[in-house]
């Protein structure tokens, strides 16, 4: 927005054009339950739901929009209606005395409904743009007064207004020649103001359509953002739905048209209306100047990103602030405030905006809280009443201007005195510039001062500004002169050598686990680990190096810290690897000395398995080369084949997996299987699928013949039991 927008807002004078044509009259297809009786006899018969009109739907939506800009705009904001059907019907002049809402309603109720199509006359709402264009011709006493002063700027006052044209439309050709048609005559009516001295020519007129449509139907219109047509026309065209639509759609416009915010008051404690003993929460959204928001949203970033929500069924964002506990707003109580702006509800009907409002004006004052991504509150602004009107006070979230300025050296730990300042006076001192007195010559390539920008670009490569945020330049007798060296444009042999020093000595340090001495930063507890010291000083250091590489030796520098680093990697990976070796060889040497005694043989000794060794091989580790090669420990495949392990060679003579332990131990089980007789169930039964077999429990019986089966039991009685045995066996 320019200085002259500024001066001569487009929102100055705003003109209604309402179509009056016999279409508004048909119903909007949005019902509303008109029937609110609680006891309902036997026979009572429930009332029709209602349905309004276009012609109401606008009618309230165009008030609605009135309302809200004549209570937080008293003066200086202009609005005509005009209502068109087969005429042009201009309701109020701009005079401030018909600026209000009840001479408004008046003119409304001698306009009546929609009349019907059989009258006589053209129905257009062409009608309405013509006088409305004559209307935005007329000066205003802002702009009668401005014009006949005796000043250098009475001929350079702008007209800039705005025209808002609610009607319907058939398709998007039907809506471009309503804009041509429009442009037309405004081009026209500039020419006969230009010759006239009462008149006012149009520098800038903003036209808004509004198509509207029953809830039922889809429109053929589609909406566009605001374009210019000319040097002097920009239209916008919204397509909506009669039934909730256009005021939430010129809700959504008057936030743009005249630089509005909106707040939504949650958490306010109400008791409900039918049981006064309980209470709950109810959430209030206010309009205001959007200068009210200016203070919070120019803040912390994810702080203001935590309080903008996008309106549930709007399409604005709104500022969700907490109520807090309420105050009487007396002298003695003021708080610091930097701006103050009134505010008016959005729902001024509804019962939460009317307790809120009456609360306010009652003499009560509320704090409004927001919330802080790190956590904690902050009062943020103050809604109170003065002489009948309310308004939302922006207080001071920072330090005041009235307060005294911090000592830049206060004590230890304040957020003030984390910067480098004592390194910040440094690089001043290293960058001062200084004039020259020689002249300059102009075939030289580069000038004095792109040296200098050069330098300062070296020297701010990598420069924390806050003694937290480092941990290298808090180390200055363990790494200086490295700093200084490598921020300069060329280096020595001599300079590498010194940085190369500089590194060994840190390596050394950390060899011998010795402690890394910072000063003391303002840190309560203790500071990190040794170990986590060294990790992050060599991370830094690295990152301070690849910033300054721009020549060979400054890459000598940084391929020496690298070769240093990993080399010392790796042998810490191989002293822990070791120490763990020795440290598990012990445990084991250990563990060797305790055993148990065979079950079979009393006197032969068996080492235990233990836990440990278990633990160490997986099984699925492949089998290590001693077992291949070593007598005493033999391998897999000769275990199934050759007797078990004898007592005396120890299960940790190499290393064996439990995968080698339990085929030990089933093939012990199956050589102690062939050792014995098998059943006579199993050499004979019958073979399965899954691998058993199948035996006759009697195979000698006869069905009906008892003698023979005491026969079978008194001469083969031996086997019996076996064969009876293995068949249980298999099944």
């Amino acid at each position: 927005m320019n200085l002259y927008e500024k001066m001569y807002p487009s929102n100055h004078k705003t003109v209604f054009v309402l179509d009056h044509t016999p279409y508004f009259g048909i119903s909007c297809e949005c019902l509303i339950e008109f029937d609110f009786t609680k006891s309902r006899g036997p026979a009572f018969i429930p009332l029709a739901p209602i349905s309004k009109s276009l012609w109401t739907c606008s009618v309230e939506a165009s008030i609605e929009y009135c309302r809200i800009v004549w209570d937080l705009f008293p003066q200086g904001k202009l609005i005509r209606f005009v209502v068109s059907d087969t005429t042009a019907h201009v309701l109020n002049t701009w005079s401030p005395v018909q600026q209000n809402l009840s001479h408004v309603l008046n003119s409304l109720s001698t306009v009546g409904v929609p009349a019907r199509a059989h009258q006589q006359g053209e129905f257009s709402v062409i009608h309405g743009l013509r006088a409305a264009i004559e209307a935005l011709c007329e000066c205003s006493d802002i702009q009668h007064e401005k014009r006949t002063s005796l000043t250098e700027n009475a001929s350079k006052v702008l007209n800039r207004c705005r025209v808002i044209c609610i009607t319907s439309a058939r398709d998007n050709s039907s809506m471009k020649s309503l804009e041509e048609i429009f442009q037309n005559v405004l081009i026209q009516h500039n020419k006969i103001a230009a010759g006239s001295d009462h008149l006012i020519t149009v520098h800038h007129c903003h036209l808004v359509i509004i198509n509207v449509y029953p809830n039922n139907v889809e429109s053929q219109v589609t909406g566009h953002p605001p374009r210019d047509l000319s040097a002097i026309l920009t239209t916008e065209v919204h397509s909506v739905k009669a039934g909730g639509q256009i005021a939430a759609k010129l809700s959504n416009l008057i936030l743009n048209h005249y630089d509005l915010g909106s707040t939504t008051v949650t958490g306010i404690p109400m008791k409900e209306e039918q049981n006064a003993s309980s209470s709950a929460n109810y959430d209030v959204e206010i309009f205001h100047s959007s200068a009210a928001h200016t203070s919070i949203l120019k803040g912390n970033a994810a702080d203001s990103a935590l309080i903008r929500t996008q309106r549930e069924g709007a399409d604005y964002e709104t500022v969700t602030l907490k109520w807090c506990t309420p105050r009487g707003c007396s002298a003695s109580e003021m708080h610091n405030c930097i701006a103050m702006h009134r505010i008016t509800p959005v729902d001024v009907n509804s019962r939460p905006s009317s307790c809120l409002i009456n609360f306010l004006l009652n003499g009560r004052s509320v704090m409004l809280e927001m919330p802080r991504k790190a956590g904690g509150k902050m009062i943020s602004h103050l809604l109170a009443a003065h002489g009948g009107e309310i308004f939302v006070h922006t207080l001071v979230t920072a330090r005041s201007v009235l307060e005294d300025p911090p000592s830049i050296s206060e004590g230890c730990g304040g957020r003030v005195t984390d910067y480098r300042i004592t390194d910040f006076g440094v690089l001043m001192q290293n960058n001062k510039l200084i004039p020259l007195k020689r002249k300059f010559d102009d075939t030289e390539t580069e000038t004095p001062l792109s040296k200098m920008r050069a330098r300062l670009d070296r020297h701010t490569k990598y420069w924390p500004i806050t003694i937290s945020s480092t941990f290298i330049f808090n180390l200055k007798n363990y790494i200086d002169p490295l700093p200084a060296l490598l921020v300069k444009e060329e280096m020595t042999d001599e300079e590498v050598v010194q940085c190369k020093q500089v590194i060994y000595s840190l390596i050394n340090l950390e060899t011998k686990h010795e402690p890394l001495q910072t000063p003391n930063m303002g840190q309560r507890g203790k500071g990190p680990k040794r170990e986590e010291q060294y990790r992050i000083m060599w991370n830094e250091l690295e990152t301070f190096l690849r910033a300054n590489c721009r020549t060979d030796q400054h890459n000598r520098v940084l391929n020496c810290l690298l070769e240093c680093r990993n080399k010392s990697d790796d042998e810490k990976i191989k002293q822990e690897k070791k120490d763990d070796k020795v440290e598990l060889d012990q445990a084991l040497r250990e563990l060797d000395q305790f055993g148990k005694f065979s079950e079979t043989s009393p006197s032969e000794y068996v080492p235990r398995a233990t836990v440990i060794r278990a633990t160490t091989d997986s099984p699925m580790s492949p089998p290590p080369v001693s077992m291949t090669t070593s007598p005493s420990v033999p391998s897999r495949s000769s275990l199934l084949r050759s007797t078990p392990i004898s007592g005396g060679s120890s299960i940790y003579s190499g290393p064996r997996t439990v995968l080698d332990i339990w085929i030990g131990k089933a093939s012990s089980e199956q050589r102690s299987r062939e050792m014995r007789q098998e059943f006579a169930g199993r050499l004979n039964g019958d073979a399965t699928a899954g691998g058993g077999s199948i035996a006759k429990l009697y195979p000698n019986l006869k069905d009906g013949d008892r003698g023979g089966r005491e026969m079978h039991l008194e001469g083969e009685g031996a086997d019996a039991a076996p064969v009876s045995s293995a068949s249980k066996v298999s099944t």
